[in-house]
């Protein structure tokens, strides 16, 4: 059973410049939080998997179903709307821009595209009927995510929004066999959009042009799983921002700013003798630790001789 204290970190390493600076960061309560702390799960994957290890750390913990092309996500979502048990699939459908280069295909990250409600509302009114001829219906949701439904979702395989952002798209397209339907949508979206007058109209203000989708979470719930909130944590988004932005200084500062706040109120859980657990996660696993009250010899040796921080980078 996971304690009731158990956060998930997100990012909690990056590239090379986070390597090289995690060393000069100062993080007092994650060195207290995992000096004596126990492995309790591992959960060793590859940076090529369609989904993050702190997707797969969220699935484990609301016991949701880990397929083999992701996390269902947006089927989960709906279940708080109608818990009946569902006769379709459902994904989320993220509206974006890829910046198209001689050999590269790059993913910008769909928050920036600045969509307002109205915006996106008028791209849904042009996408929709192009989607439904395919099985596919699209409904609002809120700017930069609507829902998708259909049977061509049923079986889809559909790697995590977190790992494409910034990123070379056709790493992570859905299989070109039982993806068919899905991957000529791209193309035909390509170019409805590309001279179209509501491209022309974000040009005038100076915004990127919105020319392709991304569709994410994608599956079918077969049974009822509760459904609740995610916690929201300011230095958890910041360190997640920082990291699809490969700004490493900003990671660090994020990090600092979770030490002090998120981090710390889980040392002093922890100290007041709460069962916590702590979950970092990187580009390919997610490891999962148990803090433990010190005996008297390693209270000495804190003392004398105390650890450092270990080598999260290259463990995540």
């Amino acid at each position: 059973m996971t304690p009731a204290l158990a956060p998930i970190v997100a990012f909690a390493n990056g590239g090379p410049g986070a390597v090289a600076l995690w060393p000069t960061l100062q993080l007092p309560h994650l060195r207290q939080l995992l000096q004596h702390a126990a492995l309790v799960h591992s959960d060793l994957g590859e940076d090529t998997s369609f989904s993050t290890p702190h997707e797969r750390a969220w699935a484990r913990q609301l016991q949701l179903p880990l397929q083999a092309g992701g996390v269902p996500w947006a089927a989960w979502q709906q279940q708080a709307h109608d818990p009946a048990p569902q006769r379709q699939a459902w994904a989320w459908f993220s509206p974006c821009h890829w910046r198209i280069g001689a050999d590269t295909v790059h993913m910008a990250d769909p928050a920036q595209l600045g969509l307002q409600e109205e915006e996106s509302r008028a791209l849904l009114e042009i996408l929709a009927p192009w989607f439904a001829e395919d099985g596919i219906a699209l409904q609002y949701e809120r700017p930069d995510r609507w829902l998708a439904s259909g049977a061509p979702l049923e079986h889809l395989a559909t790697a995590a929004l977190d790992r494409v952002v910034g990123r070379d798209v056709r790493s992570w397209l859905p299989d070109a066999q039982s993806a068919r339907t899905v991957n000529r949508l791209h193309s035909e979206v390509q170019m409805l959009l590309y001279t179209h007058p509501f491209n022309d109209r974000r040009a005038a203000r100076g915004l990127p042009p919105v020319n392709a989708f991304w569709l994410h979470g994608a599956g079918r719930l077969q049974a009822p799983v509760p459904v609740q909130p995610l916690p929201q944590n300011p230095a958890l988004t910041a360190l997640r921002e920082a990291a699809l932005q490969e700004n490493w200084p900003a990671w660090g500062a994020a990090w600092q700013q979770l030490d002090a706040g998120l981090l710390r109120e889980l040392l002093e859980a922890h100290q007041r003798g709460a069962s916590v657990q702590l979950t970092l996660c990187g580009e390919r696993n997610a490891l999962t630790w148990q803090p433990r009250q010190p005996g008297w010899r390693q209270k000495i040796q804190q003392v004398f001789k105390p650890a450092g921080l270990p080598d999260l980078p290259n463990l995540l």
